[in-house]
């Protein structure tokens, strides 16, 4: 018999945690059946949870979970024009009819789903989005046009965790939307996500002892992001966190990471989002999300 993981109707970074909660019930060997047929939409950062989620059931060697597609035809294509569909292929059973959808160059995807597996992926991954980018940002955002230079940063260092701390695969996506309940205005979110070893597992050679007792995910996250402390021992490396949260204070940005059991968030002045939370239901590697908005009186 299956265990079905319900996708939430909505899924992003708040959702996500119903998610979690329903993927962490029973081991990754488990027989799944992620069902997805009530999902009417999801961001960035909730189509790379689905996919990282059955990564890590492909990594720890269990039977590739079942997947029922959405009902609603329009969240369908808008899944297939993101590319999920093309590569949850390769990590689950597919159910369903799937759309064809030809890519739309004025889409508000600024960058499909793309896996990142080394450092050339990287390069291509900043390449190909920069002049969509500049559109965004400068055109809509009301950014000043240097700004794309920080965000083509920005998106290489989340992308650059990825190979140089998770130990495997990920995943990055970048669109542009409205976002309407919590700011009212148009936002460009960039989601980054790994089914690696996570920040606890890769700090804790060079930092559990200064911790002590209070080690944990919780503590990891604390010493990456507010301390800026690297598993790198050579000066200048591992600081890619340090610039990215610069980039966002000058943008009134948000920064998230979640890793393991835990969750810390940069909150900006518009956002009432909680500095830190514990005790999450585990999930493997870490999962960054960045949203840059629109300035006062810019975009829609």
């Amino acid at each position: 018999m299956s265990r079905v993981v319900e996708i939430p109707a909505s899924l992003d970074d708040r959702s996500f945690e119903q998610f979690a909660q329903a993927f962490a019930l029973g081991s990754m060997t488990d027989r799944m059946v992620f069902d997805a047929r009530a999902a009417q939409w999801a961001s960035p950062f909730g189509l790379l949870a689905m996919l990282t989620a059955g990564q890590a059931v492909r990594e720890a060697g269990g039977p590739a979970p079942a997947f029922t597609v959405p009902l609603a035809e329009e969240v369908r294509r808008y899944w297939a024009r993101t590319g999920f569909f093309q590569h949850a292929a390769g990590l689950f059973d597919l159910k369903g009819r799937l759309p064809r959808v030809r890519p739309d160059e004025h889409s508000d995807v600024l960058l499909d789903v793309t896996p990142v597996r080394a450092s050339e992926d990287v390069h291509a991954v900043v390449g190909k989005i920069q002049e969509g980018a500049a559109r965004i940002l400068h055109g809509e955002l009301g950014l000043e046009a240097k700004a794309t230079m920080g965000f083509a940063m920005a998106l290489s260092e989340a992308c650059q965790n990825i190979v140089e701390h998770a130990g495997t695969g990920g995943w990055v996506a970048v669109h542009a939307y409205t976002f309407r309940r919590r700011l009212g205005r148009r936002v460009v979110v960039i989601a980054v996500s790994d089914a690696g070893v996570g920040f606890r597992r890769s700090l804790e050679p060079t930092q559990a002892r200064r911790f002590g007792d209070r080690w944990g995910d919780g503590a990891a996250l604390e010493a990456a992001v507010i301390q800026n402390v690297s598993r790198f021992r050579d000066p200048g490396r591992g600081q890619g966190i340090a610039g990215i949260k610069r980039y966002l204070t000058r943008w009134q940005g948000k920064l998230s990471i979640r890793s393991g059991t835990a969750r810390i968030v940069i909150v900006p002045d518009w956002d009432d989002d909680a500095p830190m939370t514990e005790q999450l239901a585990p999930f493997p590697g870490a999962q960054v999300q960045i949203v840059i908005p629109a300035q006062e009186g810019a975009g829609a």
